[in-house]
């Protein structure tokens, strides 16, 4: 049974979906771009899109789903969870590089205005207005969604991942944009 369970997980890893640069009919790409990726959490970055780092809080075989759609009036990201620990507060931001074997791979928050000292806990740059942030709380069910909208795009720079933290994201002074453990981890290729 367990080697027909691995065997499903991994065909549904292998059927991750990503789409880009889908518009809107009549719209060029340059004016409104959207990008969704759709994926199951694995244990291991080589083999999936996601990954999990605690198994106790982020399952194997939980689903995510992120959308970015991009603008001339800014940058709206969203966010939708499945099978994650249930009525629980998760925080999550897109970070500068892509996911790998431990957490921290994934680099610092991608900041549209760089903080120059990082890791930033400055509020003036670790904010929801200079940083993707998409904090969510679970229902009974493991499920959660989470919206973000600012008013630029990305530019030469971009987020190459989205991170799920154990915790909602900190506005205090000195903890501005801290979220406690990295959790889990998405590919995002925008």
């Amino acid at each position: 049974m367990r080697n027909r369970i691995a065997a499903v997980l991994a065909a549904t890893a292998a059927a991750v979906t990503t789409l880009t640069a889908v518009t809107a009919p009549g719209v060029s790409a340059s004016e409104n771009a959207m990008t969704a990726v759709v994926t199951v959490f694995q244990t291991d970055h080589r083999l999936s899109t996601a990954v999990t780092y605690d198994t106790s809080l982020v399952p194997v075989g939980a689903l995510a789903r992120v959308a970015v759609t991009t603008s001339d009036r800014g940058t709206i990201t969203e966010l939708a969870v499945r099978g994650f620990v249930p009525d629980r507060e998760y925080g999550a931001h897109l970070h500068a590089r892509p996911c790998g074997a431990t957490g921290a791979d994934a680099g610092p928050h991608h900041q549209h205005v760089q903080d120059p000292e990082q890791p930033s806990t400055d509020p003036a740059y670790a904010n929801p207005q200079n940083e993707i942030w998409l904090d969510f709380t679970t229902d009974a069910a493991g499920a959660a969604s989470a919206r973000s909208e600012v008013g630029w795009t990305f530019g030469e720079r971009r987020p190459a991942s989205l991170v799920i933290h154990e915790r909602h994201t900190s506005t205090a002074e000195g903890e501005a944009g801290v979220a406690g453990e990295r959790l889990a981890c998405v590919n995002v290729s925008l």
